[in-house]
């Protein structure tokens, strides 16, 4: 009895999941047949929407253009019978001719108007410049000539442009008296088009573009426009259309884009209006519609999973209540609390630990730094005092006192080291000053001149004729110069010729080179960590180059370092240029 109750009972659930699955299925096959019928449907009604949108404008484009090319038909013949203007050619003074077509050009809305005597050349015009210009082998000069009535010409500028102009003789007595140009401004529909979304060309009777929204256009025909290469301004803006979409065939392709192409007829000299939609409004629309159909399908998806899944939860929340892996859970849960917070009390006194050996870290890299700093300046001391013992000596007192100065001195820079090293931790920057790193350099050279005279070395300095100027502190720059020479000075301690050579040149920074021709760097990545040092012990403790680097910083600069070609090292201290934009700000 057991057993058929649980094979009709697995039969029960077997007939309901098939059930299931088959609805599932349907509703998905629903929605793709869904889809699919509103793609076609709506694409195809937007797109003759846009067609005919399209045509509209091309309608009224092409009325632009007649429109403005009929206003300005008419102005050669009205200006060829001015009065002003023949008296000016009988009389020869045109003194004030090009002031009347200047007062015609905003009444008219011509382009240009210009003013031709019978040889060709322009005796007044609404520009000026072009006044003394002589155009007698110009078109509509030569073609005014033959014709008694107003002609129009298109002619190609050197820009690559075309233009228009209507062209008239002025006849006195039967006898030419000059040529009146009127230019027609078309150029404007250009810029015009340009802030739609279609592209826009005119053609004249042979097929050429002479005017289009994208300027590379201009002189080809539309099958060499379309081939060409478009410039990313037409594509922005009016080609961003996907390859092949939608369900209509596109009329035309622009760099693989797919377009809409439209046509009318412009009724002046055989010309055509042209344009190019893309499909991204249609795209956009239909996408618009068809996801909202796939957001409702996707909702009520949503909703038929989440009551399956409200079904099963209450098949199997009484089974889940206090299980054996529940109560293993929370012991498990219970030890893991006691665990960390056994780790927090030993983070606490972790940190405690660190904080106190960081102060005596900091402590000792101070003692360390004040020692490294000062050794220079006492050995230079010692040397001073011992020149000035030999001088008191020969009774030479006046030189000692020199000595004595130089001494004092060294004593205020020993006090202005040791009041900058305690800004080793620190950002500084509080007392900078517009400085010229030429000076800074010679400082430093003075302030080493004691060990320079123990040893043989060929210092080689090359400094720019023009003020290198920085924003920066002297004493710390000088500073940064005298750790680098002296690292130098130790590097070729041993080198048969040693040889220092301190460049400095000035391009969008200031670079301060510093090149020896010593043993070089081994370890360049721990250079510049503090402590770090390949002196003898009692030679240095390793925070000179750690200091630099972080006086530099401070200046806005980097000191980096490198080794030589051949041999030796090259450290570079680069600092911002101050210019004059940066002297105002200051």
């Amino acid at each position: 009895m057991t057993t058929k109750r649980t094979r009709r009972d697995r039969s029960l659930r077997a007939r309901r999941t098939w059930r299931l699955r088959l609805a599932l299925s349907l509703l998905v096959a629903l929605a793709v047949a869904t889809v699919w019928v509103t793609n076609n449907w709506l694409t195809e009604r937007f797109t003759e929407s846009t067609r005919n949108r399209a045509q509209v404008r091309l309608a009224l484009y092409s009325g632009n253009v007649v429109s403005e090319l009929q206003r300005a038909s008419v102005v050669p013949l009205l200006l060829s019978r001015d009065p002003t203007l023949i008296g000016a050619l009988t009389s020869g003074d045109f003194s004030q001719s090009s002031q009347r077509l200047i007062s015609y050009v905003d009444e008219i809305g011509a382009a240009s108007l210009q003013l031709l005597d019978e040889s060709g050349r322009v005796v007044a015009a609404t520009d000026r410049n072009r006044i003394g210009t002589n155009l007698r082998n110009a078109p509509f000069f030569v073609d005014a000539l033959r014709s008694n009535d107003t002609v129009f010409i298109t002619s190609r500028t050197e820009a690559g442009a075309f233009s228009f102009t209507y062209s008239r003789s002025i006849t006195l007595d039967r006898k030419l008296a000059g040529v009146i140009v009127v230019g027609v401004d078309l150029a404007q529909f250009e810029w015009r088009w340009a802030g739609i979304s279609d592209a826009i060309i005119v053609t004249n009777s042979e097929g050429k573009i002479i005017l289009a929204t994208e300027p590379r256009w201009r002189g080809r025909t539309v099958e060499e426009a379309l081939a060409a290469r478009s410039a990313p301004s037409a594509i922005s803006r009016a080609l961003q259309a996907t390859a092949d979409w939608g369900a209509l065939p596109p009329d035309a392709y622009l760099m693989g884009q797919a377009v809409m192409r439209n046509e009318a007829r412009i009724p002046f000299r055989g010309w055509r209006i042209i344009s190019f939609t893309s499909y991204v409004s249609i795209r956009d629309r239909v996408n618009a519609v068809l996801a909202m159909e796939i957001m409702g399908f996707a909702i009520l998806l949503a909703l038929t999973f989440y009551l399956l899944s409200r079904r099963a939860q209450r098949r199997t929340l009484g089974l889940q209540r206090e299980t054996a892996e529940l109560r293993q859970l929370n012991a498990r849960l219970q030890r893991e609390i006691a665990e960390r917070e056994r780790a927090e009390r030993n983070l606490e006194v972790a940190e405690q630990t660190l904080a106190q050996s960081s102060k005596l870290a900091a402590l000792g890299e101070m003692s360390a730094a004040v020692s490294h700093e000062l050794n220079q300046p006492l050995a230079a001391m010692k040397t001073y005092l011992a020149g000035a013992r030999l001088l008191l000596q020969r009774r030479r007192a006046e030189e000692a006192l020199s000595s004595f100065q130089r001494i004092d001195d060294l004593i205020e820079r020993m006090g202005a080291i040791t009041r900058q090293l305690k800004s080793y931790a620190r950002k500084g920057g509080d007392a900078l000053e517009p400085l010229d790193m030429r000076t800074s350099v010679s400082g430093a050279l003075s302030m080493m001149e004691p060990q320079l005279k123990r040893r043989q070395v060929t210092i080689t300095r090359t400094l720019p004729r023009e003020p290198v100027m920085v924003m920066a502190d002297r004493i710390r720059l000088e500073q940064v110069i005298i750790n680098l020479l002296r690292n130098a000075l130790d590097a070729t301690r041993k080198v048969a010729d040693p040889q220092v050579d301190l460049i400095l040149s000035a391009g969008e920074t200031a670079v301060l080179t510093v090149r020896d021709n010593g043993h070089g760097i081994e370890d360049i990545d721990s250079l510049f960590e503090p402590f770090y040092t390949t002196k003898a012990p009692g030679d240095g403790v390793g925070l000179g180059l750690a200091i630099s680097s972080g006086i530099v910083g401070d200046l806005g600069g980097r000191l980096t370092a490198r080794n030589g070609r051949e041999r030796g090292a090259v450290f570079e201290v680069q600092l911002p240029i101050l210019t004059q934009d940066n002297k105002a700000a200051e």
